[in-house]
């Protein structure tokens, strides 16, 4: 289950509360589930009670109440608390570890598309010609805003455009890339398809011109010097994109072997939470190195569906591009710390096939997340 499925289940519950005349409307058009804070409990809470609470004039805790009974039995829940002065707590069920990934890798080019924005619409000014970091802004949250369920165009004589720090005129000093640089085929000939005045696509290509144009906030100017093109750690926009090329070589690699990708029985996942379906074979004692690079990468996987939504909402594509950091680095220690594949004369073991479906399920939301932003994830890098 993931964050944006408990919304959607929790305010479901207040929705039938509603109905059954237990609490008073309106039903709040969303409810807020985050993961908990250290010393909290569970995985998520919400405050949802404390905030229906004030028009029902009952105390936070009886609403808590009423909204536990109706969500406890749902499955993936597995637990669910309440804290302090009516907080809601909720514990995920094991199953739904294997659940998240069965979900990407469902339909992996849509996985965090929803319809949190349907019925909305939204119209853009058309952004200046020579403004290149607007139409590149404009045209990315326009997909967003799509991927949400909203209607979302560039329109002659629409009023809505981005309030930007433009792009710096010129090339920003920087220090020479060296022989690392990425000077392949088409990095440095790509086009947005309008005017590019300071020759910032024809300087870094599309992919990496897109890079510096949505990672920084809206208010922050961008940077576009040579580094961007640099294939080394320090480059975020090269992390990430290795990272999905890593993702592939772990499944490539998997196929060559005769593995079938297999998203069950997670041997890393938390003790002491309840399993709806057990492995066919027993997991093996996770070290807690494994443990928490595990855990970081299903956090990662399973807030891309929010992370999309408040990118959308907020017209906000540096956040996608962050949360797109995040997952690398997270899938990157995942690999080191839990090897995917067996080495040497080591036999496939379900652990590592279900590693292999979640390092897929990773190279998915990497892919994802690349494309809303107009960037390319490749295969091999």
């Amino acid at each position: 289950m993931t964050p944006a499925e408990l919304s959607r289940t929790v305010r479901h519950a207040v929705c039938r509360a509603v109905e059954d005349d237990v609490l008073p409307g309106p039903v709040p058009e969303q409810v807020t589930v985050e993961r908990s804070r250290p010393g909290g409990r569970g995985d998520y809470a919400s405050n949802v009670a404390l905030r229906l609470a004030g028009p029902a004039g009952r105390p936070p805790r009886e609403i808590a109440e009423i909204l536990r009974s109706r969500v406890d039995t749902t499955r993936g829940i597995a637990r669910v608390e309440i804290t302090g002065p009516g907080f809601l707590n909720f514990t995920l069920g094991r199953d739904s570890r294997a659940e998240l990934v069965r979900t990407i890798l469902r339909d992996p080019a849509r996985y965090g598309y929803g319809e949190a924005l349907a019925g909305t619409a939204v119209a853009f000014a058309p952004p200046p010609a020579a403004d290149v970091r607007a139409r590149v802004w404009t045209d990315t949250v326009v997909r967003l805003l799509r991927s949400q369920g909203a209607e979302a165009a560039v329109v002659p004589g629409a009023v809505e455009r981005p309030a930007l720090v433009p792009v710096a005129p010129g090339p920003d000093p920087a220090p020479d890339p060296g022989p690392d640089a990425d000077t392949g085929p088409g990095s440095g000939t790509g086009t947005d398809g309008g005017p590019d005045p300071d020759g910032l696509f024809v300087r870094l290509g599309r992919d990496a011109a897109h890079w510096a144009l949505l990672r920084p906030a809206a208010h922050d100017r961008p940077y576009t010097g040579p580094d961007l093109l640099v294939q080394r750690e320090s480059n975020a926009l090269f992390r990430v994109r290795y990272a999905y090329a890593r993702t592939r070589a772990v499944v490539r690699n998997a196929a060559q072997l005769g593995m079938t990708p297999t998203p069950a029985g997670y041997a890393e996942e938390p003790p002491g939470i309840p399993q709806a379906e057990p492995p066919a074979e027993p997991p093996a004692q996770a070290t807690p190195a494994q443990a928490a690079a595990t855990s970081a990468l299903f956090t990662a996987l399973g807030d891309h569906p929010a992370v999309l939504e408040a990118a959308a909402r907020l017209r906000a594509p540096d956040r996608l591009a962050r949360h797109l950091e995040l997952t690398a680095e997270a899938f990157l220690r995942f690999q080191e710390s839990c090897r995917p594949l067996p080495l040497g004369d080591e036999k496939p073991s379900a652990a590592h096939r279900s590693r292999t479906a979640l390092a897929e399920a990773a190279g998915a939301v990497l892919a994802g997340g690349l494309s809303l932003l107009g960037i390319d994830a490749p295969e091999h890098l």
